[in-house]
């Protein structure tokens, strides 16, 4: 089946197992999926083993290619990894950034669609910029559009909004669902604000502990029992004047 499908994958570190036995049903092409659940849960370490960066076992099937046997360099064909933070020190232009990481992909230099990347997410006017002068939330994005360019079947974005204005989180999380449905990507997106999940997912994954506690449908998964199980919190779900869900958050949970 299209898409990537998870069966008793575990993985951590050395020292420290986080992810025991998780199973996911068929993350489908051309959707996003949104990975939920508090600080230390697992989501980075999901992310980073279904990359390579981390230890795992079991099996993460992309199109049914067991993706954690692949060796590094054919996954990294594949597979595109955009952590919180893009490496320091390195003294290129945006433009030039971006088309660095299109020739490493093995595509032509094509500085037409490097453009076309920075103009729709809206850094166009950064492209002669050198990175280090950037803002935080200027270098999430220009590592959203190295990411992009490189055509990956599987894009996993670890906090791409955490350093974003709210109007820029909204503008990103509107490209990042085009540009999955126009390449047919399977896109894996960590964010902590539940409501970007409710507007944004087609699929919803909430983890705890390193455990899968629900998934699938935002308004199935996102309810007022998982947020107390997962959270610790009392909140419902309700909807606004314009027929969107939001979550509204009502205390903690005294324990």
């Amino acid at each position: 089946m299209s898409g990537l499908t998870i069966e008793g994958l575990n993985a951590g570190y050395a020292k420290r197992q986080i992810i025991e036995n998780l199973n996911v049903a068929t993350l489908r092409r051309g959707e996003v999926t949104i990975l939920l659940g508090p600080n230390g849960c697992g989501k980075s370490t999901l992310l980073r083993a279904l990359a390579g960066l981390n230890r795992a076992s079991g099996e993460a099937r992309l199109d049914g290619v067991n993706l954690l046997t692949l060796p590094f360099a054919q996954r990294a064909d594949k597979v595109v990894f955009l952590p919180q933070s893009l490496p320091q020190g390195v003294h290129l232009q945006v433009l030039e950034s971006v088309i660095v990481a299109q020739r490493a992909s093995g595509g032509e230099p094509d500085q037409t669609q490097a453009i076309g990347l920075l103009e729709a997410l809206g850094i166009s006017h950064l492209a002669m910029h050198y990175l280090e002068k950037l803002s935080g939330g200027q270098k999430q994005l220009v590592g959203l559009a190295q990411s992009l360019i490189r055509r990956p079947s599987l894009l996993l974005l670890d906090e791409p909004l955490s350093a974003l204005d709210l109007n820029y989180q909204f503008h990103v999380m509107d490209v990042i669902q085009r540009q999955t449905q126009t390449r047919n990507m399977v896109t894996l997106v960590v964010v902590h604000d539940i409501n970007i999940a409710l507007r944004h997912a087609a699929q919803v994954l909430m983890l705890k502990q390193g455990k899968l506690i629900a998934s699938g449908a935002p308004e199935t998964v996102i309810t007022s029992a998982s947020l107390a199980e997962v959270y610790g919190v009392r909140g419902r779900i309700e909807r606004c004047s314009q027929g969107k869900a939001q979550v509204i958050l009502d205390g903690v949970i005294e324990k």
